[in-house]
């Protein structure tokens, strides 16, 4: 069943949404500043493209160390983010959530958009692991 939805996902906008992901981190990457979200974002591409059977979890909890991304730093370039990118990014997945959620055949992408709303919140400090 994760395979189908993985596919359905992947070709009624999995992939584009993945590409402008990774688009988005490109950019990120050329200003060299962006570096950091740069990353983040290639992340989320990478669950975007495929994220049936796949989960976000806080990388501090999953690997039990601290780092850059998961102390004060990682709050702080969370906010810088969500100021500029992250709060727009989140609407526009809650936006389609809802449109998806109208047809009892979208709930499953619903929900998915849902994670990826969140995510596009607050992306440092997380990563994506699979389900057990």
């Amino acid at each position: 069943m994760t395979l189908l939805l993985n596919i359905l996902w992947f070709i009624f906008g999995g992939f584009i949404s993945g590409c402008l992901w990774l688009f988005g981190g490109l950019v990120l990457a050329c200003t060299i500043v962006g570096l950091p979200w740069a990353f983040a974002a290639w992340r989320i591409a990478g669950f975007v493209f495929w994220p049936f059977g796949r989960q976000i979890v806080d990388r501090e909890a999953h690997t039990g160390e601290s780092d850059l991304g998961t102390g004060c730093l990682g709050v702080f370039l969370n906010v810088i983010w969500f100021v500029f990118a992250g709060w727009y990014i989140a609407l526009s997945h809650v936006l389609v959530a809802i449109a998806e959620a109208v047809t009892i055949i979208g709930i499953p992408f619903a929900f998915k958009d849902i994670q990826l709303a969140q995510l596009a919140l607050a992306p440092i400090g997380k990563m994506v692991v699979d389900k057990p």
